[in-house]
């Protein structure tokens, strides 16, 4: 087996304070630590085995322990009952290949080695004698003042290249190190101080775990059942990992003969050849993540079990595959209380209704029965339960996340999508939440990014034209045109998150006193001209803005969009406040007849501050409410909403009026929706989040200037 060394505590007693070791590792351990190595230099062999047997009882198999030098108090306290998994050694310490031979050889054993001579000797051992290297310092630290001269990252990266095993980098290692080292080539990172002298090592070893996560390709493991049609199963998995972002692998635990309309027959090979799979993979590959679906028989589960405590991979996602949409129950008594078993192994469960009223023992009839059982499975696992509601009936499918043990209890709202394409959604979801989990993000965003992934290609699903009965989702629908890269034409889910979130703005944009006159043609023209004046002045620097998202745009395409609104903003829109304001005199003089605005200057703040702090997809999202709501209230005043206009000639702002109501413009805006629903597709949950708190503060905005005419025009 390969270690997962990506955050590898190294403890210190002095540095853990009157928290304790075991409390501090606790804790590490909670914020995702790997491998825990107990050093305790002035402990005798009794003590450190005492130590390692209450380490054993803390990490309760949720990461490795090893111990510093001490083989004697490993084996003392295997013999206690505790799981050590190995010993670190120095260059100092006791030999590699008494090691091995005293602790066996599925024993994880490190050496410390921080120069060229030391990795001569090690590649003069036997192949299979030491599983990873110590390699530091990386900065001076006072931890070991002993410590060899400071590599530094070049140094380090040197080092790791002449290497041929893992290398863990140790020696005053902080957050801010994560992706320089990884880039070098570490395998992982060696945490001393940061952790146990730490505030809050939960916190902290979870932000050193993000920042890991999110700088390398997420490797996720899909454990399930083969679909030939290609929907479901693990060819789902494979696709939605991908469409995520992640390095997708697969085991097989079952081979199918079924397409869009159904099962035919189910093939399990042997439990041993399913074994001999997954050791191939954890023997070769550090797995970030594993998603588990179809387990057809007890046998089959209980080999899957036995790998997991064997393997202990950070993330597992079950996605229990127990009860047909007919209803069938598709295991027997016995694997159904294998399965049962299985869910302690499981750090999310995502079951269907009828899967979870099978786990649970009791009727789920509603979104609060099913609320109910969640809540009452999460607290018996100990784990997350993702509740999906895709089986209600009605428009409404809602989901929840409940995780009792850590306070969560999030709902997604959401409305049905018209589709037949509905094969492969539970392996579709799962495998995709497994790979966001591996990349960093809280089980709350993930469960957003994966729901928002696989709406949209549930929405894009009836362009794949695949069978005659419930077809796949196109799972790279939304990021790919039929037949080409371009950015997908709908984002039809977030789009409509995000128009309903400024609903209020924009029902207080109706009422405001400008719009109304506006639109019945009573506007006093002092107001109208104010309002112009100040428009002038804001197109003249929101061009400036739409350059700058032109300039950091990420495709020619939108690059050119960007650049040609930015032209337009000059060209067309300003041009015509001219033809108003400074007839014959041109854009210039419009733009230098007045002073900004309060409402003007914030709005001109923000998209500034946003233009050149944040990046490029918040800044689009920030300049979107200006195509957006503009382009609403034209077409409804064009449609005669707000009652006298309605395409009137005579009205005495018809030609303003008109070119917010433009078919072309209508166009430009459609495009631009389109380019920041991409880019929120593309984000994280994070990202996400900057991009709708830019776009709502512009929308705000938005709201400010169209009500200033009435607080600071003249005649009001």
């Amino acid at each position: 087996m390969i270690a997962d060394l990506s955050l590898y505590l190294v403890t210190d007693p002095v540095l853990c304070g009157e928290r304790g070791v075991a409390e501090t590792v606790r804790l590490a351990v909670e914020g995702g630590v790997r491998i825990v190595q107990l050093r305790d230099k002035d402990a005798t062999d009794a003590e450190t085995a005492d130590q390692l047997i209450e380490l054993s009882r803390v990490i309760d198999g949720r990461a490795l322990l090893v111990v510093n030098d001490r083989i004697d108090a490993a084996i003392l306290a295997r013999a206690g009952g505790a799981r050590v998994d190995g010993v670190h050694l120095g260059q100092g310490d006791a030999s590699v290949l008494g090691a091995r031979e005293r602790l066996g050889p599925e024993a994880i054993i490190g050496l410390t080695a921080n120069t060229p001579e030391h990795l001569a000797a090690v590649s003069a051992l036997p192949t299979g004698t030491v599983d990873y290297l110590g390699v530091g310092v990386i900065r001076p630290t006072t931890t070991k003042p002993d410590h060899p001269p400071a590599l530094g990252f070049d140094g380090f990266r040197a080092l790791a290249a002449m290497a041929g095993l893992p290398c863990v980098a140790i020696g005053g290692v902080d957050v801010d190190d994560i992706e320089h080292l990884r880039d070098a080539g570490a395998a992982g990172l060696a945490v001393v101080s940061a952790i146990c002298a730490a505030a809050d090592p939960t916190r902290t070893a979870r932000e050193f775990l993000r920042r890991w996560r999110a700088s390398g390709t997420p490797r996720v493991l899909s454990v399930a059942g083969s679909d030939p049609s290609g929907g479901a199963g693990i060819q789902a998995d494979l696709k939605s990992i991908a469409a995520s972002g992640g390095y997708g692998m697969a085991v097989v635990t079952a081979l199918t003969a079924q397409n869009t309309r159904g099962v035919r027959a189910v093939h399990v090979p042997p439990a041993e050849f399913l074994r001999q799979q997954l050791d191939a993979i954890s023997d070769d590959i550090v797995i970030d993540a594993v998603k588990i679906g179809m387990l057809a028989t007890a046998d089959v589960i209980d080999t899957v079990a036995s790998w997991l405590d064997a393997v202990r991979p950070p993330i597992v996602v079950l996605d229990p595959v127990m009860v047909a949409t007919s209803g069938d129950r598709l295991l027997d008594e016995d694997a159904e209380r294998a399965l049962r078993g299985l869910l302690d192994r499981a750090h999310v469960v995502t079951p269907n209704l009828a899967e979870l009223a099978a786990l649970t023992d009791r009727p789920v009839a509603g979104w609060d029965d099913a609320l109910e059982a969640g809540a009452a499975l999460s607290a018996r696992t100990g784990g997350a339960v993702l509740v999906k509601g895709g089986h209600l009936g009605g428009d409404d499918v809602p989901d929840a996340l409940i995780d009792v043990s850590r306070g969560v209890r999030r709902g997604y709202p959401g409305a049905r999508i018209a589709t037949r394409n509905t094969h492969g959604t539970g392996c579709s979801l799962s495998s995709a939440l497994a790979t966001r989990l591996a990349a960093g993000e809280s089980p709350v965003d993930a469960v957003d990014s994966a729901r928002t992934w696989l709406r949209e290609s549930l929405r894009h699903s009836d362009a794949l034209d695949v069978g005659r009965g419930h077809g796949p989702v196109n799972h790279f629908g939304g990021l790919w045109r039929r037949g080409g890269l371009a950015p997908a034409p709908e984002h039809a889910d977030l789009r409509d998150r995000w128009w309903d979130h400024i609903a209020a703005v924009r029902a207080d944009v109706d009422e405001l006193p400008f719009i109304r006159a506006l639109a019945d043609g009573t506007l006093d023209r002092e107001w109208f001209l104010f309002y112009l004046r100040q428009d002038a002045l804001y197109l003249r620097e929101y061009s400036r803005v739409l350059a700058a998202a032109a300039r950091i745009a990420p495709t020619p395409h939108e690059q050119a969009f960007w650049a040609h609104s930015a032209h337009g903003a000059i060209a067309g829109e300003l041009e015509l406040h001219a033809s108003w304001l400074t007839p014959g005199a041109g854009v210039a003089a419009a733009t230098s007849i007045a002073d900004p605005a309060p409402a003007t200057v914030a709005y001109l703040d923000h998209l500034r501050s946003v233009a050149f702090g944040g990046d490029y997809a918040e800044l689009v999202a920030a300049v979107l409410p200006c195509f957006w709501l503009y382009t609403d209230l034209g077409t409804r005043l064009r449609a005669g909403e707000f009652g006298a206009y309605a395409r009137d000639p005579q009205h005495p702002y018809a030609s303003w009026l008109a070119t917010y109501a433009d078919p072309d413009f209508e166009k430009a805006t459609e495009q631009a929706i389109d380019h920041v629903m991409h880019a929120a597709t593309q984000s994280d949950a994070a990202g996400r989040r900057r991009m709708l708190r830019a776009f709502e503060t512009s929308s705000a905005h938005e709201l400010a200037f169209f009500a200033a005419p009435a607080a600071h025009a003249p005649g009001r």
